[in-house]
């Protein structure tokens, strides 16, 4: 059985011009999925000619053997044909099974590209994709992974920066690539080629991402009064469904971060040895570890749980302000 493809296996082996016919990208990472077939569409089908060389179906609105017929097209006065197939879970397993034949014996003028998030492998069209080496799993990246990212799709945009700043972009912003990318851009536009950790400051004190750092900051030293205010300028900032669910979790990564820095020093440990237990968020080690000397070790578990149970309410439908403000008065009391 052959293995599934990474995404970065895949877009360096057609950027070699190594193309395989069909594909099946799945998996929750959506946003690297689109970058990918955007990588793909760029580099096979020239703008000139790709209103005649670039077909976008949807599974439910058209059968497969339409989708068979079309692949077996030839290019018009290019070298290939790109077809995306978009909620191919939406085919039955019978008529998908009709597709197989073709996958055997494929046109190798045509790159096919079916997209599923979560393909049941049992089923036989989707076993033979995978067991022919057609299959990229595009899973959501992990911590460690999402500075390295950061670096490398920079680079891809023609802008250098260094993993300290990268490391600290990631520590605002979070985990997700559609927002890091997003800043990306941002920072391409506002400083040129090169970025360092301290533009990425400045770009950060001009942006809404302050106010939830500065939320995490305030909270971090027990100022009540003064998380509150900050609070309320949050939630009249950001959008009223994710913005509650991401002061949990930033709070919840500090809390965590701060329960890290706590248990080196009381070991003994001196801040190079605190650096090295946070690994990515090494920068942070100084602030760190003075917001821990106000913490005990009890406090930060009665965090975590505090944070858990606010958690739970919000997604339950309890009105954030008054969740998150009982939340931040019980952290910081």
């Amino acid at each position: 059985m052959a293995k599934d493809l990474l995404p970065e296996d895949l877009l360096k082996s057609v950027r070699e011009g190594r193309i395989a016919p069909f594909y099946l990208f799945h998996g929750s990472g959506e946003f690297r999925m689109e970058k990918a077939l955007e990588t793909i569409r760029n580099l096979l089908v020239p703008e000139s000619v790709r209103d005649f060389n670039l077909e976008i179906l949807y599974g439910g609105e058209i059968e497969p053997e339409a989708v068979i017929e079309k692949a077996c097209s030839l290019p018009f006065m290019a070298r290939y044909r790109v077809i995306i197939v978009r909620r191919a879970e939406k085919f039955s397993a019978e008529s998908l099974e009709k597709c197989i034949p073709y996958l055997e014996n494929p046109s190798p003028s045509t790159c096919l590209i079916f997209l599923c998030p979560k393909p049941d492998f049992r089923k036989k069209f989707y076993s033979t994709v995978r067991s022919l080496g057609g299959a990229v799993h595009f899973r959501e990246l992990k911590e460690r992974e999402v500075a390295p990212w950061i670096r490398k799709r920079a680079a891809e945009m023609g802008l250098k920066i260094d993993m300290k700043a990268c490391f600290y972009l990631q520590q605002i912003i979070g985990n997700s690539p559609r927002d890091l990318f997003g800043e990306m851009e941002k920072l391409c536009l506002r400083y040129g080629e090169t970025v360092s950790i301290e533009e990425v400051k400045d770009m950060v004190r001009h942006s809404r991402m302050y106010t939830i750092f500065e939320l995490v900051d305030r909270i971090s030293t027990k100022q009540c009064t003064e998380s509150l205010v900050v609070l309320t300028r949050f939630l009249e900032e950001e959008d009223k469904r994710s913005g509650p669910l991401r002061v949990i979790g930033m709070l919840n990564r500090q809390i965590r971060l701060l329960w890290k820095t706590k248990t080196v020093l009381e070991k003994g440990g001196r801040i190079k040895d605190v650096a090295e237990k946070l690994g990515p968020a090494h920068f942070l080690a100084k602030d760190l570890i003075k917001q821990s000397k106000q913490w005990s070790v009890e406090e930060l578990e009665k965090g975590l749980e505090l944070l858990y149970k606010a958690d739970g309410w919000l997604k339950s439908g309890s009105r954030p302000k008054p969740v998150l403000e009982n939340t931040i008065i019980s952290l910081c009391s």
